[in-house]
């Protein structure tokens, strides 16, 4: 059973929601000025399953024991955040695998596709903020006659992921946009120092939430 009526309330709500500045869409336009579109699809896929995750455990109630004892997240909060605070200071330093190079601003290297997902995963679930979000924004729009699993809920769950996409694709396309803007060579830095700040941002972000 599918309530198209709720389902139609819940696509303009998510949509909104994820358009939203926050760590992800940040980390996503960040790296789409330092490696591109199509390498940031990597972050975007690690993303996309720990959002699954982190809303299919919410839907389920499993997110209310979590939350009860937060230092769960100490460990994913405070290595995740350090190792995106190391990332940006050395963006800033215009040194790193993700640094753009004055020499040749297309042959940037990047690091492991398997790193950027671990990223975009990491990112997702280690925000305490994120699952006390789905907690309070789920129950109204789910189905639970018959269960937490059925077509309904996972007509919702598409939802988000979708919207999540489309919103990561827009905040990464602007980043790669953002970087053509200032390819001359002499602005080079100027894009690494603002990719930098903005990955320091979303590593204390992720440590301090």
């Amino acid at each position: 059973m599918i309530d198209v009526t709720k389902l139609l309330l819940f696509i303009p709500t998510m949509l909104l929601i994820s358009a939203t500045p926050g760590m992800c869409m940040t980390l996503a336009m960040t790296l789409g000025m330092t490696v591109g579109l199509r390498r940031t699809a990597w972050m975007m896929a690690g993303e996309v399953t720990g959002v699954a995750l982190v809303s299919t455990l919410s839907g389920l109630g499993v997110a209310s024991l979590m939350l009860r004892y937060p230092a769960a997240f100490t460990v994913f909060k405070l290595a995740g955040g350090a190792y995106m605070v190391w990332l940006g200071i050395q963006l800033w330093r215009s040194r790193g695998a993700m640094a753009i190079s004055a020499d040749d601003m297309d042959s940037t290297a990047v690091p492991p596709g398997r790193m950027l997902a671990l990223q975009g995963f990491v990112t997702a679930i280690a925000n305490p903020k994120g699952w006390a979000f789905f907690m309070a924004l789920l129950p109204p729009f789910m189905l639970t006659t018959h269960g937490a699993i059925n077509a309904h809920n996972g007509a919702i769950l598409l939802i988000i992921l979708l919207s999540e996409l489309l919103c990561m694709t827009l905040y990464a396309t602007g980043g790669k946009a953002l970087r053509r803007l200032l390819k001359q060579r002499s602005n080079v830095a100027v894009l690494n120092r603002i990719a930098g700040t903005l990955m320091i941002v979303v590593g204390l972000w992720l440590a301090i939430s």
